[in-house]
């Protein structure tokens, strides 16, 4: 079989333009730690409402015991939930984000925070918000006919500030 020198070349220049991408992924991922993710924990979505984790009264900012704080959220069509939520800056804060009804995308403009809800799975991601300010949570996967009206808002303030606000309230708990 007689393949031309020039099919050669070209098929050389594919592989290592193929190369060169595998070679920048696999530095984003040893040297960025830009990597899929790995928590999959699944979830019943028809029953969320039932859930002990993402029951209505659960939703939003909560501390546990050794004062991590945890943010539980759900997407479901057109909006997310809670509406708004209060968090401190300069603070790991661990978002669990479930799916009511379709894929939804979460994206959080000028953070590391982007990630895909898919229905039946937790959607977990770590971030932290380094300045105070307010943050607008865009679906950023279409999911129907008023996903352009999707959003929600976090609002960040100084680390003081949100512990002067809840220590008052029963053991750290709140749902902003």
């Amino acid at each position: 079989m007689h393949i031309d020198p020039l099919e050669k070349k070209w098929g050389q220049i594919i592989l290592v333009i193929c190369a060169f991408f595998v070679g920048i992924i696999l530095f984003e991922a040893l040297f960025h730690s830009v990597n899929a993710p790995s928590n999959v924990e699944t979830i019943d979505s028809t029953k969320l409402h039932l859930s002990q984790e993402f029951a209505e009264d659960k939703l939003g900012v909560n501390t546990d015991d050794k004062g991590n704080i945890v943010v539980r959220m759900v997407a479901g069509r057109y909006s997310f939930f809670p509406k708004e939520i209060v968090v401190p800056a300069e603070t790991k804060l661990t978002f669990r984000w479930v799916s009511m009804d379709v894929l939804h995308g979460v994206h959080i403009p000028m953070t590391n925070m982007s990630t895909m809800v898919v229905p039946g799975f937790v959607a977990e991601v770590e971030t932290s918000f380094p300045t105070p300010g307010d943050y607008p949570v865009l679906c950023n996967e279409y999911c129907g006919l008023g996903h352009d009206q999707m959003w929600s808002r976090i609002k960040v303030v100084e680390k003081e500030q949100w512990l002067a606000q809840h220590s008052a309230s029963k053991g750290g708990q709140n749902n902003d």
